[in-house]
């Protein structure tokens, strides 16, 4: 063996040693969960919930960093943008990983490109909550009043472009009703605005509303779901309750910007494998009508490829886009 061999290999092994020991060392330093919507909403709930336990697990600080705006495309698309080092990663959900390249003329991101999957977290109910002050108990009520009082209701979205826009959206072309979009940062203003009567109803994840609708300040008249809630058992589907085909869940997931080591997305999923698996958290997320999922990095592309299929139809069905 030549000795410009040896030295050419040594080289080698020294140039690529930094990125050996900054994936074994992972995480080094504080580690960031964007939530491209507003504090206090679903998406805000179930990032700190895991951030809490991951600070434990990591013995880094993992912190949860809201930047919301235009139904969560710019906090999505500063994440999609951000250094593959591990640092920085997206709490997406249907909404910003799903919806988006559908509604938008000229879309900030691709979902499916930009985006390395790290983990489906879980799924949750989406409800039809209403003011406890509008004249309707069930959604045949909601429609029928709709229709005698066309663009007198209004309901409130997370923002163009979010679940809860399409959702309505769809709603009102498939119940034939007509309805007043009114768009917020977020679900936790809309909710404040729910709550005091601003606007009369929200297709809203249970995450964020359920406690709410516990409480008695909110009237929950059905879920979207295919099928009838494990927890909110005695609430009808939308499909059963008065428009037959309507269905749709949220849900959420980790991601990483393209790029990002697969030594550190299989860290961080196993790590968010483990704090999904634990009583408290089953408990904790249980009460808020969150079904846990923690599927590996594969099975959530996957997942990511059969819900851009399925939004697509959605999205033409309630003929929305935006600029």
């Amino acid at each position: 063996m030549s000795r410009r061999f040896c030295l050419g290999a040594l080289a080698a092994l020294v140039l690529a040693l930094p990125g050996l020991v900054s994936a074994q060392a992972w995480p080094a330093k504080p580690v960031k969960l964007v939530v491209p919507f507003a504090a206090g909403g679903s998406t805000d709930t179930v990032a700190r919930i895991l951030s809490e336990k991951l600070t434990a697990r990591l013995g880094q600080p993992v912190i949860v960093e809201n930047r919301a705006g235009a139904g969560g495309s710019i906090g999505s698309d500063a994440v999609a943008k951000s250094a593959p080092d591990g640092y920085t990663f997206l709490v997406g959900t249907s909404s910003t990983m799903a919806i988006l390249p559908y509604l938008y003329n000229k879309p900030p991101y691709d979902p499916n490109k930009d985006f390395a999957p790290v983990t489906l977290l879980g799924t949750a109910d989406i409800m039809v909550v209403v003011n406890a002050n509008v004249p309707a108990k069930s959604l045949k009520e909601l429609i029928a009043y709709a229709k005698a009082n066309p663009g007198k209701l209004t309901y409130a979205s997370g923002g163009n472009g979010s679940i809860s826009h399409l959702l309505g959206e769809y709603f009102k072309s498939m119940a034939g009703v007509d309805l007043l979009h009114v768009p917020y940062k977020g679900d936790g203003p809309a909710l404040t605005d729910l709550i005091g009567g601003q606007v009369s109803m929200i297709f809203g994840t249970a995450v964020a509303f359920l406690p709410h609708v516990k409480s008695g300040k909110l009237v929950a008249l059905a879920v979207t779901n295919p099928a009838r809630s494990t927890t909110q058992k005695d609430l009808p589907t939308v499909s059963e309750a008065g428009v037959p085909g309507y269905d749709a869940v949220q849900w959420f997931g980790i991601a990483a910007p393209t790029g990002t080591s697969k030594d550190i997305t299989q860290k961080l999923y196993s790590e968010t494998a483990a704090i999904l698996a634990m009583p408290d958290v089953r408990k904790r997320f249980t009460e808020l009508g969150f079904d846990i999922v923690g599927s590996n990095p594969d099975g959530f592309a996957q997942f990511l490829r059969a819900e851009n299929a399925k939004w697509k139809k959605i999205a033409e069905i309630a003929k929305t886009k935006l600029d």
